[in-house]
């Protein structure tokens, strides 16, 4: 493609929007509010404009997809309801409303929660209880009885897994969880769609129309040239990235298993489509979209097929797009990959909100180690952000825990990453001296030694081991453990997201292995279903439950209070002890964190350095004051939040 600068860029977007507009105000006539769309039109064709030609500038019917596509944003804000259209506006005139100290996240799946969306319904006035203001619902639409990799292997974008409820259902659980200030999350499955998708059925059928949506191949050939250079994702249960079908004769890509056909973004037709279903889901009230597998939507013969800026340029389309027709709808990305990669989908432009697995490895990493040198020195590179993007942080989710720390910031520290990576993994399946943990391996690879780690948060952080061994000392520091932990995604820049159990403290669940469809994937050991007898016991403190839930529970209400602790500036510093965690929020709350179980001395020569010069700190968590004249001391995993007293 010729390279264009961009006073091109504008000068042709400004001739094509001139030459397009008649045709889309005639598709805007019946809109009451068309001068709204029409003003943010204005306002995101260029950007669109370029992103579009920059993907498919050199089809010879751009032009035809560029107009329908506009035609297909037209239509779908049509449809939009009033209410949404109040609630575009209001996040217009907020647009950093996600940043706020007042977020708070959860996680889960719909069926083992609350058993389906009325059960979910049901639960909004725990989740007020609790403080969310941000809910995720794991995928939910309809995929197929048998392949359906957890709901990942999508067979309609508009329909509810049936078992779980109807598309009508969750329109009206989005509106009732945002009269309660909770705005909905679900996965938008962007890489692939189920072999029973519609689209895939009809190119079963030898539609070539939708045949072009996916990656087919009419032999060996091409599939040869860029296996060489591919990354298998499941080496055990889905060895390669190409299958076979014989009905069409064809080679199909399939990165993740052999019933997730991946989707072709050099077809534009597949562009606007997948643009409608986003859109769909967006007027079903659904605020944010989990952009699921972002690194691997497009393809380039030569490399790896993973963070191509092609992907980041399709994601910039389809944010702008989105500003014009649903501008409430926010896009979260799940990239994850190298810590460089990680950031390079975030911002304004992109995806406004990522999960942060760089900070919730260093957690567990350091838990491991009882030390936080490595976490301060991945931080201080890896945490700062734009100004108009926000972290997600979390402490484990659904998946599995991959140790994807950069071995280049290993290097500096004199830390050899495949070693450190071979220590974690015995460490977190109790296999290494001291461990605490009780994991489970999953997809270990042979040839390249790669592992990752499942379990629940409260099993892999010691309480499993003190519960069966009966140890009141090891149960307190387990469950200790467990809330310092919480404390940092809670104080940390960014929206702490808890998975939906590790607040009443859920240990592992082995039943999953009796079940013939779930034990060749260890995932499933940290996916038990809500236990309502355990639930049950939150609000008594005598129990292990209420110990651990009544405090998080507290702290999360505390950040609600604290201006400071909204997204922005989080200094990583060096507390002079390397047990000692230490970071500044806004340079007014200095946290703490002991990751280790002896008693540790933070330096207070350094926090006067690198906080404040005040001689007094009021901690928050335990409501008492502190004189930096003494030595600063920390109990085994104890944490503060310290803010300085300026009137003593």
């Amino acid at each position: 493609m010729i390279l264009r600068d961009q006073f091109w860029f504008t000068e042709h977007a400004s001739l094509s929007l001139e030459r397009l507009l008649p045709r889309i105000q005639v598709k805007l006539e019946s809109a009451p509010d068309a001068e709204t769309f029409l003003r943010r039109l204005y306002a995101e064709f260029p950007a669109f404009f370029r992103c579009f030609y920059e993907l498919y500038g050199e089809q010879y019917d751009f032009f035809y997809h560029l107009e329908l596509t506009l035609i297909s944003a037209v239509e779908m804000y049509k449809s939009r309801s009033d209410e949404l259209k109040t609630l575009d506006q209001q996040r217009e005139a907020d647009p950093l409303w996600f940043q706020s100290e007042k977020m708070m996240g959860a996680v889960g799946y719909v069926d083992l929660f609350a058993g389906d969306l009325n059960g979910i319904r049901e639960q909004i006035p725990y989740f007020e209880e609790l403080g969310l203001t941000y809910l995720h619902l794991m995928p939910l639409f309809k995929s197929p009885a048998k392949n359906n990799d957890g709901g990942y292997a999508v067979s309609s974008f508009r329909e509810v897994n049936p078992a779980l409820g109807t598309m009508d259902q969750l329109a009206l659980l989005t509106h009732e969880l945002r009269e309660h200030g909770i705005s909905l999350v679900v996965d938008f499955v962007f890489n692939h769609t189920s072999n029973e998708h519609d689209w895939a059925l009809k190119a079963l059928a030898g539609d070539k129309h939708y045949q072009h949506y996916y990656r087919m191949f009419a032999d060996r050939t091409v599939p040869d040239q860029y296996e060489p250079n591919l990354r298998e994702i499941f080496p055990e249960q889905a060895p390669g990235s190409f299958t076979f079908i014989p009905t069409i004769n064809r080679w199909v890509w399939t990165t993740f298993y052999n019933f997730q056909w991946d989707l072709n973004y050099e077809s534009p037709a597949l562009f606007r489509a997948m643009l409608e279903e986003m859109l769909y889901l967006a007027n079903q009230g659904i605020e944010l979209l989990r952009l699921d597998a972002v690194p691997f939507i497009w393809k380039e013969l030569g490399t790896n097929c993973e963070n191509l800026p092609q992907a980041r340029t399709l994601i910039r389309a389809y944010n702008a797009l989105v500003r014009i027709a649903a501008p409430a709808l926010l896009f979260k990305s799940e990239a994850i990959v190298h810590p460089r990669d990680v950031r390079s989908y975030i911002g304004s432009e992109q995806c406004q909100i990522s999960y942060n697995p760089i900070m919730m490895v260093s957690i567990w990493e350091a838990l491991a180690t009882r030390e936080t040198d490595f976490f301060r020195h991945t931080m201080n590179k890896q945490f700062p952000l734009p100004h108009d993007a926000a972290w997600i942080n979390y402490l484990r989710s659904h998946d599995d825990i991959g140790w994807g720390f950069a071995d280049e910031d290993a290097v500096e520290l004199g830390i050899n990453g495949f070693d450190h990576r071979y220590f974690l993994n015995l460490f977190y399946t109790g296999r290494f001296p001291g461990s605490f943990a009780t994991g489970v391996p999953f997809n270990y690879n042979p040839r390249t030694q790669d592992m990752r780690i499942c379990g629940t948060l409260a099993s892999l952080a010691g309480l499993e081991k003190g519960v069966q061994s009966g140890d009141v000392e090891y149960i307190n520091t387990a469950i200790q453990r467990i809330l310092m932990i919480h404390s940092l995604i809670l104080s940390a820049g960014g929206i702490p997201l808890i998975y939906l159990g590790d607040e009443i403290g859920t240990i592992n669940d082995y039943s999953y292995t009796d079940n013939p469809s779930k034990k060749e994937d260890s995932r499933w050991v940290h996916r038990p279903a809500a236990s309502a007898e355990r639930y049950g016991r939150r609000t008594d403190e005598s129990t292990i439950e209420g110990r651990i839930f009544q405090t998080i529970k507290r702290l999360i209400a505390l950040r609600k209070t604290l201006p400071e602790l909204a997204n922005g500036d989080t200094r990583f510093i060096n507390t002079g002890n390397r047990h000692v965690l230490g970071f500044v929020r806004h340079n007014a709350i200095l946290v703490l964190a002991n990751f280790s179980e002896l008693p540790q001395i933070a330096d207070k020569t350094l926090m006067r350095t690198e906080w404040s010069s005040v001689d007094r700190a009021y901690d928050l968590v335990s409501n008492e004051t502190l004189t930096l004249e003494d030595p600063l001391k920390l109990e085994p995993y104890q944490f503060r939040w310290l803010k300085a007293d300026r009137h003593s």
